[in-house]
């Protein structure tokens, strides 16, 4: 599993990253963590993004138990161990909060988890895994397309660190270095994984979020948090913001 890290210290945070993204997009907060987290850092790319390898299965508990296995060498029993994830990297998290995986959060954050599925929805996520990559004849044709995917068009461009490592090439054509086979991930059983969490959790969005409304978030935490103006990429547009909810309730 491809991994960037940083910081000093016993305290570990993991920043888990939504489907078809990559870690990167977690780069404007790792910009300011040296001030706003006494700890070190980890940022993987998730199986089957990035430059990460790709798996058999993407189901949610093996998505987790991935992770697990790539952070447990880096947790210290004396320290620590936040886990922030977004869109589906808040599902993962919200895994890992369970304890079934080797690990144990002492606090978990999640934002923009999407949690209302449309059978329509549903249907063409498992269609979009069965199809092979995409392929584009120019690598900006690969860059519009990935910006789109991620929802990050418009707030970043081809050149930006949040994007770095979004696609990749082939020997007939670029295409999104997502495996195609993660759509399959299915509708994430996200009240029932908080439910059986073993520490803290705590849920946000950004409030121009289009994938998930604030209404539906606190049904499963009552008191989760709107982030700011800011649509489903909070941590991109307004990372203080998201610094401030983590430091405020860890």
């Amino acid at each position: 599993m491809y991994i960037e890290q940083g910081g000093e210290g016993p305290d570990l945070l993991l920043l888990l990253h939504g489907m078809g993204a990559t870690g990167a997009v977690w780069s404007p907060m790792c910009a300011e963590a040296g001030a706003r987290w006494s700890g070190r850092w980890l940022v993987p790319d998730l199986p089957g993004h990035g430059q990460s390898a790709r798996q058999d299965s993407y189901a949610i508990g093996q998505y987790a138990a991935s992770v697990a296995r790539a952070a447990l060498p880096h947790i210290r029993p004396e320290g620590r161990f936040v886990v922030l994830g977004h869109s589906l990297g808040g599902v993962i998290a919200l895994a890992l909060a369970t304890g079934w995986f080797g690990v144990a959060p002492h606090w978990v954050f999640a934002a923009g988890i999407k949690l209302a599925w449309s059978d329509d929805e549903l249907r063409r996520m498992e269609a979009l895994a069965s199809q092979p990559a995409r392929k584009f004849a120019t690598e900006q044709e690969a860059w519009d397309r990935y910006l789109k995917v991620c929802g990050l068009a418009g707030i970043a461009d081809a050149a930006a660190a949040v994007v770095a490592r979004g696609i990749a090439r082939d020997a007939d054509g670029w295409r999104l270095a997502m495996d195609p086979r993660a759509h399959a991930v299915g509708k994430p059983p996200v009240p029932e994984l908080a439910a059986l969490a073993r520490c803290p959790v705590h849920l946000a969005r950004g409030q121009h979020d289009a994938l998930v409304t604030t209404a539906q978030t606190r049904e499963i935490d009552p008191d989760a948090r709107e982030l700011g103006p800011h649509g489903h990429n909070v941590m991109v547009e307004a990372p203080a913001q998201v610094w401030d909810w983590v430091a405020s309730l860890s």
